[in-house]
C-alpha cells in the first residue's frame, strides 16, 4: 500500500530506526532522532542496493517518487544509478582539485622548469596566470568553455593591453593541451579565439640606421658619466649586439679569456639554446678594464646597491634617455637591428653567419648545428671588424 503524506508526517520516532515502504521500491526510514529519509532500493548485478534520494520534507513524496522513477529507468537501462552517482561526485571533486590555475602551475613547474625555460619566461608564464586567475583560476580547468575565456581576455584588452591578451591567450592554449594530455580537460577552448582578439601592432625597437647618427651615439657614450658598472654595459653593448637580458646576466665565469669567448648557457636565451659570442680585441679590453673595478666574482653587470643581482632591465635606456636620447631614436634591444642592418649592408658577410651572430634559431635542428659550426670562423672574423668599424665610426666625429 502506497503512503500518503498525512500518513508520513505521523510517523513518530523510535528508539531504533524503521523502515515505511511506498512501492517501486521507494521506502522512508525514519530515524531515532525523528529525520526521516528516503531511498530507493534496487536490485543490480544480483546484489541488493539502496540509493538515498533525499529527506522529508525537503524531498516531498512527489518528488521522491519522481526520482525514484529515474533511477528505475536508469537500471532497466543497464545502468547502476548508485555508482553513477559516485562517479559523479569523484567528477566534482577531481574538477575541484583540477582547476585551471592548479594545472597551470603543473604546466610550469613539471613541463616548463624541466624543459630549462629560461628564469624570464618562467615568470612571464607566472604573470600571464596571476592575469587570469581571478576570471577563471579557481574553476576546473574542464569548465571552461569559450566563452568563459573570451570574456577573460576582453577584460585585458579593455585596459589596453592587447599585446598581453593576445600573450594570455597563448599561454592559456598550452595549459589546456597539457591538461588535456594529462585527462584533466577535452578540448583547447582558445583554438577558436584566434580572430575573436583585436590585433596588436607590430613593436618595433627604435634603432640608428644612419653611420653617422651611430658614431654620435657612441661618442655620447663616451662622454657620458655614470656607474662604472653601467658605462661598461652602454660601450660593450654596440659591439656583440646579444639581448638585453642575455648582456645584464652575464657573469664572469662564462668569459673564456683564451678562447676569447662569452658562452651564454641555455637558461638564459630566449631560443633555450647555448650561444657563444667571439670577442673582439675592444670588447676582451672592456671586460678586462671592467673587471679590475668589480672584481671577476658573480654578475659583470651588477646592480647599484648589491653585487648579488644584475643591473636592471631599464638601466642601459634609462641611460639613453639621460644622454638626451628619445625611445623614438634609439633602444638596448635596437642595438640588435642597428648591427644586422650594417652588417647586410656591408655586403661583406653571409646572411646566415649574421643570423647566427644574433641567435636567431634555425627551425630545422639539424641545420642550426651544421650553421654554428659551419659559419664560426666568419663569425670571428665578423666580430673584430664590426669593433673595427664601430671605432672608425666614433672617430670620424671626433676628428672634425
Amino acid at each position: 500500500m502506497s503512503l500518503n503524506v498525512q500518513e508520513i508526517k505521523g510517523f513518530r520516532a523510535a528508539d531504533k530506526s524503521y523502515k515505511k515502504y511506498d512501492s517501486r521500491g521507494l521506502l522512508l526510514l525514519v530515524k531515532p532522532n525523528g529525520s526521516k529519509l528516503w531511498y530507493y532500493k534496487y536490485r543490480f548485478g544480483g546484489k541488493e542496493k539502496k540509493l538515498p534520494i533525499g529527506a522529508f520534507p525537503e524531498i516531498s513524496l512527489s518528488q521522491a517518487r519522481q526520482l525514484r522513477d529515474r533511477a528505475r529507468l536508469k537500471v532497466s537501462d543497464g545502468i547502476d544509478p548508485m555508482l553513477e552517482r559516485k562517479r559523479k561526485k569523484a567528477r566534482i571533486k577531481l574538477g575541484a582539485e583540477n582547476t585551471f590555475e592548479v594545472i597551470a602551475n603543473k604546466y610550469i613547474d613539471e613541463k616548463m622548469v624541466p624543459e630549462g625555460r629560461a628564469e624570464a619566461t618562467l615568470r612571464k608564464a607566472r604573470w600571464f596566470l596571476e592575469l587570469l586567475k581571478p576570471a577563471i583560476g579557481n574553476m576546473p580547468i574542464n569548465d571552461v568553455d569559450p566563452q568563459l575565456m573570451l570574456a577573460a581576455l576582453k577584460k585585458l584588452e579593455a585596459k589596453g593591453n592587447l599585446e598581453t591578451a593576445k600573450k594570455c591567450r597563448s599561454f592559456a592554449s598550452r595549459v589546456f593541451r597539457y591538461g588535456a594530455a594529462l585527462g584533466q580537460c577535452q578540448t583547447d577552448p582558445t583554438s577558436i579565439l584566434q580572430g575573436a582578439l583585436v590585433t596588436p601592432k607590430a613593436r618595433h625597437y627604435a634603432a640608428i640606421l644612419e653611420p653617422e647618427k651611430l658614431g654620435g651615439l657612441l661618442r655620447a657614450i663616451d662622454d657620458f658619466e655614470c656607474y662604472p658598472a653601467t658605462k661598461f654595459a652602454l660601450k660593450i653593448a654596440p659591439h656583440v649586439f646579444v639581448r638585453p637580458g642575455e648582456l645584464r646576466h652575464g657573469e664572469w665565469h662564462e668569459i673564456d679569456w683564451d678562447k676569447a669567448t662569452w658562452t651564454i648557457p641555455e637558461g638564459k636565451m630566449k631560443a633555450r639554446r647555448t650561444h657563444v659570442v667571439p670577442l673582439s680585441r675592444q670588447v676582451l679590453e672592456l671586460f678586462q678594464e671592467l673587471k679590475s673595478i668589480t672584481g671577476s666574482e658573480g654578475y659583470i653587470f651588477p646592480a647599484f646597491h648589491t653585487g648579488q643581482r644584475p643591473m636592471s632591465e631599464n638601466t642601459i635606456n634609462a641611460a639613453f634617455r639621460r644622454m638626451g636620447f628619445t625611445k623614438d631614436e634609439v633602444t638596448a634591444h635596437g642595438l640588435r637591428s642597428t648591427a644586422s642592418t650594417m652588417l647586410n649592408e656591408s655586403g661583406l658577410w653571409h646572411p646566415d653567419a649574421i643570423e647566427r651572430a644574433l641567435a636567431h634559431g634555425d627551425s630545422n635542428a639539424i641545420r642550426g648545428v651544421y650553421n654554428r659550426g659551419n659559419y664560426w670562423d666568419e663569425r670571428v672574423k665578423m666580430a673584430q671588424w664590426w669593433s673595427d668599424y664601430l671605432d672608425e665610426l666614433r672617430q670620424r666625429g671626433a676628428s672634425r
